[in-house]
This record gives structure tokens, C-alpha cells and sequence, in this order.
């Protein structure tokens, strides 16, 4: 049977009976912080201009961290290329070869140790499925994704926080204004663009957590937590107030820095910028035209936060 058709099973009363007995874990459980992803959680590369979102994170719930996420990455260079290190082919190895032993034997804890990925934004955007991707569908890359939960459970892990795509429709790149940016300075219907990718993240987000919720009941002793990044942000670009608190007039559609290019421009070049500068950034949801500004990292790593000290949240969803 296919990924998909399994995960169209997990709509039953059964499946739907053990997401609501789901727990989670437990209060004083967590120690470690591991992370997976792309630039959105990359603390080496950092995209927001000032601190990673994993680094609050660690620091809120006071737990190690392990951040092995690098931007640019996508699931796997075998489905959408980029020369970057993707989750399978260099961010799994680098753990893998980091935390373990001459012996084989994990250095971490399993049951004191919270996984995390964040992924999706370059599989999904341009130069790759958006514009195309060789034979890869979105249906093999959510898949990919799912697969990690499955290679880190065969190595011992335990505890798995998936969190899904924000609505990329909103991020300057990619709405319906948006304009030639260093990310993509060719000429491209936006209208189109936007639409097309409200619809990747929506069918993604929706594939991922099927498939999740598939996996789940086969996967004894593990906890797998689904964290809606996609609703949290939803929330931020329609309520800006309740989390953004910077000096500057509230800004969901600008960025800290927003570069304005000339079509076909090489982005060697600065082009027109648009720079905010000290507490006048925490106004903005976006550092540039791709990337959540350290303000809007803050709320992530708050929420996440109190996943990992064993507290309900209510973007994250416990399926076992």
C-alpha cells in the first residue's frame, strides 16, 4: 500500500481515539534540544539578523542544544537539488557521527532528548517544485520528511517534533506584491506564484500530517508532536499586535531589510535597501523577503519553549 493510502486510513475513530489520549512529554523530562531544518533554524548561518530561534529556545527552558539545521537545505538533494547540506545527506550523517560512540551507542539520552525539524521552504519554493523540480513530487518530499521520524526512531530516539510550513504566500518572495528581491530577481507572474504556493504548503502541511498520524501507532514508546507553525504565523500576519513590539508602525508585509533589485539583476549587487535598525525591527514579522525577522523567532522559541518543559501549547498536537 502507498504512504498515502496509509495515511488516509489514519482517519479512522481508532486513529483519532489515540491522537486525543496522546501526552506528550512530561515536565522536567527534556534535556537536550536537538534540531533539524533549514535556514529558518540554522544558528551558524542566522537569517534573522540576530539570534536563532532554537538558541531562545534552549535558553527559556534551560536544555542543551544540538543544532545540526543549515540553510539552504532541502529534505534531499536526490528529489529537489540545491547545493546546500540537505536533511539526508549531510545534517542525519553529521548527527549521527556526532553523537555517537566508537561503539555505536548513543551519546544522548533518548527519553530526555526533543527532536525537531523545520523544513519544507526551499523544497517547496523557487528552483525547486514551485518553478520545477526534475520528477519530484510533493508527495515524495512530505514523505521524506515523515522518514526522518523513522530513521531517528530505528537510531533510539524517541521524542519528535514535526513543524510544518508557515503560509509562505505571505512572506514578501512570494505574495501577490511582492517584487524583484536577491532571492529571485527573473520576471514571474507573483498572482501566480502566490497562489500556487498557498496551495503546496496547504496540500504539504495536510500530506505530512496524515502520514504522521499513520506512523504514530507503529512507532511504540515514541511521542511524535506536530508544531503548527503554519496557524502561529497565520495568527501573526492577521494580529500583529499581539506579538510584534517594536518602536516602528507595525509591518507584516516590508522586512528589516528589504532590497528592491532591477529585473535580471545580478544579486552580487546590494540593490535598493530599506534597512530598520535597533528596536524598530522587533515591528517588523519579516527580516528580509524570505525570512522570519528574531522578533517573530522569539514567539517560535517561546512556544517551543513550553513544548519542551512538558506544558500544553496550543499550536502543538500530540499524536502518541
Amino acid at each position: 500500500m502507498s504512504p498515502l493510502k496509509t495515511a488516509l486510513l489514519c482517519l479512522s475513530t481508532l486513529c483519532v481515539v489515540a491522537t486525543t489520549l496522546a501526552a506528550g512529554v512530561r515536565p522536567g523530562q527534556i534535556k537536550n534540544l536537538v534540531t533539524f531544518g533549514d535556514s529558518y533554524t540554522d544558528t551558524v548561518v542566522v537569517s534573522n539578523g540576530g539570534t536563532q530561534w532554537p538558541v531562545y529556545a534552549s535558553g527559556f527552558a534551560h536544555v542543551n542544544l544540538f543544532p545540526f539545521a543549515r540553510s539552504g537545505a532541502t529534505c534531499s538533494n536526490n528529489l529537489t537539488f540545491r547545493p546546500f547540506p540537505s536533511l539526508f545527506e549531510s545534517q542525519l550523517p553529521t548527527y549521527f557521527n556526532t553523537t555517537t560512540d566508537a561503539k555505536g551507542h548513543e551519546k544522548l539520552k533518548p527519553e530526555e532528548t526533543l527532536y525537531t525539524l523545520w523544513l519544507g521552504t526551499n523544497d517547496v519554493g523557487s528552483n525547486a517544485l514551485l518553478t520545477g523540480s526534475d520528477d519530484a513530487s510533493l508527495v515524495d518530499v512530505m514523505e521524506c520528511m515523515v522518514n526522518w521520524v523513522k530513521v531517528l526512531f530505528q537510531n533510539g530516539a524517541r521524542n519528535f517534533l514535526f513543524q510544518n510550513m508557515i503560509p509562505l504566500e505571505t512572506v514578501p518572495l512570494y505574495a501577490p506584491d511582492s517584487w524583484p528581491a536577491r532571492y529571485w530577481t527573473a520576471q514571474r507572474n507573483t498572482t501566480e506564484w502566490s497562489v500556487f504556493m498557498k496551495e503546496l504548503v496547504l496540500s504539504g502541511n495536510a500530506l505530512s500530517k496524515l502520514m504522521l498520524q499513520a506512523l504514530a501507532p507503529s512507532l511504540h514508546g515514541a511521542h511524535i508532536g506536530i508544531f503548527d507553525s503554519h496557524s502561529l504565523f497565520a495568527d501573526m500576519f492577521a494580529n500583529p499586535s499581539l506579538y510584534l513590539n517594536g518602536t516602528a508602525p507595525l509591518n507584516v508585509t516590508g522586512a528589516v531589510q528589504a532590497c528592491v533589485f532591477e529585473l535580471n539583476e545580478s544579486t552580487s549587487d546590494t540593490g535598493s535597501c530599506t534597512i530598520a535598525h535597533g528596536t524598530d525591527r522587533d515591528s517588523f514579522l519579516w527580516f528580509d523577503e524570505l525570512h522570519p525577522s528574531e522578533q517573530a523567532d522569539r514567539i517560535v522559541a517561546r512556544e517551543i519553549a513550553q513544548v519542551i518543559e512538558g506544558k500544553k501549547n496550543k499550536w502543538t498536537t500530540w499524536l502518541s
